[in-house]
């Protein structure tokens, strides 16, 4: 298949209109925030990519650097490699592997018809009906080497936060890596999102919450009021807020 043929496949197109959709509608700030960050060279990790929204961008914002994309899905790690393949993302490395504290095998719980949904963490997953699949586990202390300095730790892993926290600790005293995660109470019983935030600030991080586009200081964050739990949907309203980011407040410099 020629490129421009691999180009305008259904399967390309879908990529390239959920990248635009993330990068202009749902996640602008976030990438907005990532995009001044990234350097050409640097080393980017997304975990949990899904369907590879953010991909895109961070492929083209590290330049001749690298981007592993972590998906436990084997459906979906395996389409996103072929999609990066054909339109030639040649620094994209596609896992088919969960991150977490430790190397291994876990359940991964997948809720039914819900793909994004998936999550190491039963209590996690919300809905009635769901189907498990053993999955191997990496950590990213041991996936990298030493001397591999990761920019970007980009994170949606349904409530395995701080499992992903904890098995990158050397990288997150080593390299400061910018940090950009989901982080939602629902998900996090028994804890909070705070136990998450407590350990990144004893590793030296301060960090903000995404409203309305905009980051804000993470003092102003009260759960009771960003994350409250009305309704069926409420984790759609505009005003639900579950996206951090997270800087070394010492930082190493760029």
């Amino acid at each position: 298949m020629s490129f421009l043929n691999a180009w305008l496949t259904r399967e390309s197109l879908r990529f390239r209109v959920r990248a635009l959709k993330a990068r202009f509608r749902d996640s602008r700030a976030e990438l907005e925030i990532i995009g001044s960050h990234l350097r050409p060279g640097d080393i980017a990790c997304d975990i949990g990519a899904n369907k590879g929204s953010f991909v895109y961008w961070l492929s083209r914002w590290v330049g001749q650097g690298r981007v592993v994309a972590f998906e436990p899905q084997p459906d979906l790690a395996g389409r996103l490699a072929d999609v990066c393949r054909s339109i030639g993302l040649d620094n994209v490395t596609v896992e088919a592997k969960a991150v977490y504290s430790h190397s291994g095998e876990h359940e991964l719980f997948l809720p039914a018809g819900h793909q994004p949904g998936a999550s190491l963490q039963r209590a996690a997953v919300e809905a009635e009906s769901f189907t498990t699949l053993s999955v191997p586990l990496v950590s990213l202390d041991e996936y990298f080497d030493a001397d591999e300095r990761i920019a970007l730790l980009k994170i949606d892993v349904e409530g395995a936060e701080l499992g992903v926290f904890k098995g990158a600790e050397r990288i997150l005293r080593q390299h400061a890596p910018l940090l950009v995660f989901e982080c939602e109470n629902r998900h996090l019983s028994p804890g909070n999102v705070w136990d998450v935030f407590s350990y990144l600030a004893a590793l030296g991080y301060e960090g903000g919450f995404i409203s309305a586009d905009a980051l804000l200081p993470l003092a102003r964050f009260d759960a009771a009021i960003h994350q409250r739990r009305e309704g069926d949907w409420f984790f759609k309203r505009e005003d639900y807020c579950n996206n951090f980011v997270f800087r070394k407040s010492s930082g190493v410099a760029r």
